[in-house]
């Protein structure tokens, strides 16, 4: 665990020297949030949901997704540059490399999502929720986050350069994230895509969000987001340890 805590560390201490990594977390998806509320929200039809409150969920899941790419771009670049190989002549845990950078993405996810609901406040978006519920969402986009961050980690790990883990991560996410809920109600989707993004995990798990943040109904979309969040978690944390051992020659 103190292993773990300081390649957390270490991680976080990198942010204030690196203010791409800062706009990657605040100034990017304010931008996202206020060109799908100003730009696209007119011509987008919810059913009598205002726009705002239909979009924030959406967008900060997806947000949360894209967290990981810090994690994929710093192991990829960890491996490349002999650090792994640092690491092992260190008297430390094997596993505290990893546990570290998804920990680390975790804070940074929490500073994310803080951000991005102050922006929707000011916009116009209003919680519709106790103050439990409230706080289940959250908690719920932390465990959905930290998943991500082990499939990321994965991506990474395999991928050969910062770049193509850039890019695969991209092609990967982005698509997902579109053919949900997130942005447009499923309804109007063609039927082939509105059978897919029935399915999609992430639009489980906007559901659940606008379940628990605006009251919209949700069915099992809760419990079904929870599932989804843990069996991303305990697919992928595995074949990540298992390739960064082999990256490490351990």
């Amino acid at each position: 665990m103190t292993d773990t805590l300081i390649i957390a560390e270490r991680n976080l201490i990198r942010l204030p020297r690196k203010p791409e990594l800062l706009i990657a977390f605040t100034v990017q998806p304010i931008m996202f949030v206020l060109l799908f509320r100003y730009v696209f929200g007119g011509a987008i039809r919810t059913g009598g949901v205002p726009y705002v409150d239909f979009l924030m969920p959406g967008i900060i899941v997806q947000n949360i997704a894209f967290g990981g790419f810090v994690t994929a771009l710093g192991l990829n670049e960890d491996v490349h540059k002999g650090l792994i190989d640092r690491f092992r002549s260190l008297p430390m845990a094997r596993p505290a490399v990893l546990a570290g950078r998804t920990l680390a993405d975790v804070v940074t996810n929490l500073i994310s999502m803080c951000v991005l609901v102050v922006t929707g406040v000011i916009i116009g978006f209003s919680f519709h929720a106790s103050v439990l519920e409230v706080i289940a969402g959250f908690g719920l986009l932390l465990l959905f986050g930290y998943a991500f961050s082990w499939v990321f980690a994965l991506v990474g790990l395999l991928a050969t350069t910062p770049e193509s883990a850039n890019s695969v991560g991209f092609l990967a996410v982005f698509p997902l994230t579109f053919l949900s809920s997130a942005f447009v109600p499923v309804s109007t989707m063609p039927t082939v895509l509105r059978d897919f993004a029935n399915v999609n995990p992430f639009t489980i798990i906007v559901d659940a969000m606008r379940h628990l943040w605006s009251g919209q109904p949700a069915h099992n979309d809760v419990w079904g987001a929870v599932v989804w969040a843990l069996v991303i978690l305990v697919v992928f944390s595995p074949l990540a340890v298992a390739r960064y051992r082999r990256a490490a020659g351990t």
